[in-house]
């Protein structure tokens, strides 16, 4: 096996991940330099999905104020967001995207040159940048990939998968094992800081808007480290995916088309949202979800449709560009038809128990992007705050490290020894497990049981089908590739949200339980550890 040390270990290459390379690289003294870790190619990641946009609170915006944007996300989130946080997050959006476009992000502007908003769902004012109309996410990302890419004091490993953290017996992270899946060899890589960004989970999901990579991996790892987790059973489900089969995930149509006045209809153009609620269309996302759900099961149908046609064709071309091309190549004219939509799992509000500069329960320990739950998105995230979040949280982190000294270890505890032993052991002989019926299965689960509608019957059968998974997956540790420890992965944090969901006996937000309607007058948020919330069952 090989051995190398680094001050500064990044696992995920979305914009969380760029953005806290780029910052900590510019900032903090790294005697031993920084890694940047990726499964994937460089930026392929959830950012690069992102259509609709990044919230920005700026100060050119005279519509807008932090007192208006923080209290358009605690309402969003259902009463679990944590007003200080959200309260941070807000007064350095200007600051964090200011800085971004110093990186070479740059987002739309009118004929005078004047930066644009847009408007979402749940937003009370215009205040949602965007970039290459509808391609925010993969904007933000190139822009940022080029400066990594060409920065001499990042190295980057690709096609490398974080399998272990290394936590020794005081609860110090002080490195982690990785797995190159081109030559299958493992590497142990001392480091006195780990941060993970390694975004979401919606793989999990027979339907979802996320990428192929998108499988709960950081969220795992901390798991099994002892690392605290939150709220495990918030999963957002976007309401308008493109309803067409074929890939790995579903195509998103962005929130932006009902901002900018689509209308969500049934297939003979009678709109519906005025049953569920009175901003309609522009309802928060969960509602939005529930309502298009309802309709698709009350009348048997696989989809509702989005009609655009209001919208005027100039404007639909050069605002959606991207959603007509992909339209168009699948038969659809935006302008002239009904998109046909349907809910997929979009984002996690849940994940690794963090504050604000993305520390973990675990020191060394870092976690920043969607793979966190800081508190922002409480149990329902506010439209475009994602991306927000992903660029503060890592210029936060970056200003954390700067004070402190960054030192490689030079000695390591038994446990941690037993840990890298694991991977050494060439005498282990494994045979190989074809997952790809096995992800199917979990991801149907996932979808039946633990969806937009829930119940303690569909959570007990989820969470019953889930351990008689496991015992078709005999792999405790060591795999023999890439795929193999990804679905250990995804089963573990599978177990993790059926569980929660079980435990959280109400409804609120993306949480909706359909024996407990009420939300409870005590708002609290759900925390487990493998000491505390071992991967078992008690009804």
């Amino acid at each position: 096996m090989k051995y190398s040390k680094y001050s500064t270990v990044i696992v995920g290459s979305g914009i969380a991940g760029l953005y806290a390379a780029l910052k900590i690289e510019q900032q903090v003294n790294l005697p031993d330099g920084i890694l940047l870790v990726t499964k994937s190619q460089l930026g392929e990641s959830n950012s690069r999905y992102a259509q609709g946009g990044m919230v920005g609170v700026l100060k050119e915006n005279k519509n807008d104020s932090t007192a208006s944007h923080i209290s358009d996300t605690i309402k969003a989130g259902a009463g679990l967001s944590e007003f200080n946080t959200v309260k941070f997050i807000s007064e350095n959006s200007d600051a964090v995207i200011k800085d971004l476009m110093k990186f070479g992000v740059e987002f739309d502007r009118d004929e005078n040159g004047e930066l644009t908003f847009t408007l979402e769902a749940a937003h009370s004012v215009n205040r949602v940048l965007h970039a290459g109309g509808d391609a925010t996410g993969r904007m933000v990302e190139e822009a940022l990939c080029k400066k990594v890419s060409e920065n001499p004091n990042i190295d980057i490993y690709e096609n490398t998968l974080a399998i272990e953290l290394l936590v020794n017996s005081e609860k110090e992270c002080r490195g982690l094992v990785v797995f190159n899946e081109l030559t299958g060899e493992y590497e142990t890589i001392y480091a006195s800081v780990v941060i993970l960004a390694t975004g979401g989970i919606g793989q999990l999901y027979k339907y979802t808007t996320n990428p192929i990579g998108a499988t709960g991996d950081g969220i795992a790892l901390a798991y099994n480290a002892g690392a605290v987790l939150q709220d495990m059973e918030f999963v957002q489900f976007h309401p308008t995916a493109l309803a067409i089969d074929g890939e790995e995930n579903r195509f998103l149509i962005s929130e932006a088309v009902r901002g900018e006045g689509a209308k969500l209809v049934d297939a003979d153009g009678v709109e519906f949202m005025a049953k569920y609620h009175e901003k309609k269309e522009l309802a928060p996302r969960d509602i939005v979800t529930r309502a298009n759900y309802n309709e698709m099961l009350e009348k048997h149908l696989n989809n509702v449709y989005l009609n655009a046609t209001c919208i005027a064709k100039e404007k639909l071309a050069k605002r959606f560009p991207n959603i007509s091309k992909k339209c168009a190549r699948n038969g659809i004219d935006i302008s002239k038809d009904f998109i046909p939509v349907a809910p997929a799992a979009h984002y996690f509000m849940g994940g690794i128990k963090t504050n604000i500069t993305g520390e973990t329960s675990i020191k060394g320990l870092y976690a920043i992007g969607e793979t966190s739950s800081t508190g922002l998105h409480g149990a329902n995230r506010l439209a475009s705050n994602s991306l927000l979040e992903c660029v503060v949280c890592a210029y936060e982190v970056a200003d954390i490290l700067q004070k402190q000294e960054l030192k490689t270890p030079k000695q390591i505890d038994t446990g941690i020894k037993a840990a890298i032993d694991k991977y050494n052991n060439e005498e282990d002989v494994l045979d190989e497990i074809d997952v790809t019926p096995l992800k199917h299965e979990l991801q149907n689960i996932m979808w039946d049981y633990v969806g937009i509608l829930r119940s303690g019957k569909s959570l007990t059968t989820a969470i019953e089908k889930l351990n008689h998974l496991k015992s078709k997956f005999q792999r405790t540790n060591k795999c023999l590739n890439k795929a193999e420890y990804e679905f250990k992965n995804m089963l573990t944090v599978a177990q993790l949200i059926a569980i929660s969901a079980y435990n959280r006996k109400e409804s609120r937000g993306a949480h909706y339980r359909l024996d407990f309607l009420n939300t409870n007058d005590e708002c609290i948020h759900s925390c487990l550890t493998k000491k505390e919330g071992e991967l078992s069952f008690v009804n």
